[in-house]
């Protein structure tokens, strides 16, 4: 009949209209077609068209109200809807955890320092620290104030750069540290601003030792610091080519022999010392066996 309004679309009008719900805060209205209501949703909250389907893809048999809860969450703290949505892709585990756990565990790290962009950055770097236990998040974070002595500017300057020594166990955390203080002699700060943690002790190592051996490092002695040694900053941060070229002055034939070589002492190293327990522990068991012989 001429003059009655015609229906609104699904997916067009309807947007609109639950755009300004969601903005007073009441509940978007169901959508007869399925799908409709969760993508009007996720637009209302900045994402496009093409941003909320790809979200909508992801855990597909979660309840939407979890997708839209967790997409909310993440775009709290600031990131970005691409931004978001980039890091449920990479981690979409995240969207089956309760929504609580998600802001708790925000609001944790904002009390470390991790906050505004370093907080974006840091859930970016590393969406697991969502995940992480509470006592293994405490534990990793009590073992750099109080055993490492960063401090809280430094912690915070740590976390921003390479959030995952959260994730380390507080043993192998704690024995990367000492690596760099007594066996080459670096401090806090140098590690802090050379970023440290970010490469993996293995390969650390792996430098350090070739520069020794090559006579381009010096040990230093009872905690003193060798100012001829190289920075740690361009033993860590060169790549491997030019780490080898420029300050090991080398080939990278020859550094790939070398790590062959260690790895292989290493190896030997280890089957020494598990030797050596073995007859630890057999000379503990005569031990205990003549005090139970009666005289």
């Amino acid at each position: 009949m001429a003059g009655l309004p015609l229906p609104l679309p699904c997916g067009a009008g309807r947007a609109v209209v639950v755009a300004g719900r969601a903005l007073l805060g009441a509940a978007p209205w169901p959508c007869p077609r399925r799908g409709c209501g969760e993508a009007a949703a996720l637009r209302a909250m900045g994402f496009t068209q093409e941003q909320a389907r790809r979200l909508q893809g992801l855990q597909p048999r979660l309840d939407p109200e979890r997708r839209e809860a967790a997409a909310a969450q993440l775009l709290l703290l600031g990131l970005s809807a691409e931004a978001a949505l980039a890091l449920l892709e990479q981690s979409p585990a995240l969207l089956r955890l309760p929504t609580e756990r998600l802001r708790e565990r925000a609001e944790e790290l904002r009390r470390l320092g991790l906050d505004g962009g370093r907080l974006q950055r840091a859930v970016s770097r590393c969406p697991q620290l969502f995940a992480v236990p509470r006592k293994r998040l405490a534990a990793a974070v009590r073992l750099l104030r109080e055993r490492c002595l960063f401090t809280a500017e430094q912690l915070r300057d740590v976390l921003g750069t390479c959030p995952a020594v959260l994730l380390e166990e507080p043993r192998s955390l704690h024995h990367h540290f000492q690596y760099a203080y007594f066996r080459m002699g670096v401090r806090q700060k140098e590690m802090v601003k050379a970023r440290l943690f970010q490469m993996p002790f293995a390969e650390l190592r792996n430098r350090h030792i070739f520069l020794e051996r090559r006579g381009l490092y010096e040990t230093p002695y009872k905690g003193q610091i060798q100012t001829s040694n190289p920075k740690l900053k361009d033993i860590l941060q060169l790549p491997e080519k030019d780490f080898v070229a420029n300050l090991a002055c080398s080939t990278a034939e020859e550094y790939e022999v070398f790590k062959k070589l260690l790895a292989r002492e290493e190896e030997e190293e280890g089957k020494e010392e598990e030797v050596d327990a073995l007859y630890e522990e057999e000379d503990d068991l005569d031990s205990e066996r003549s005090k139970t012989v009666p005289e």
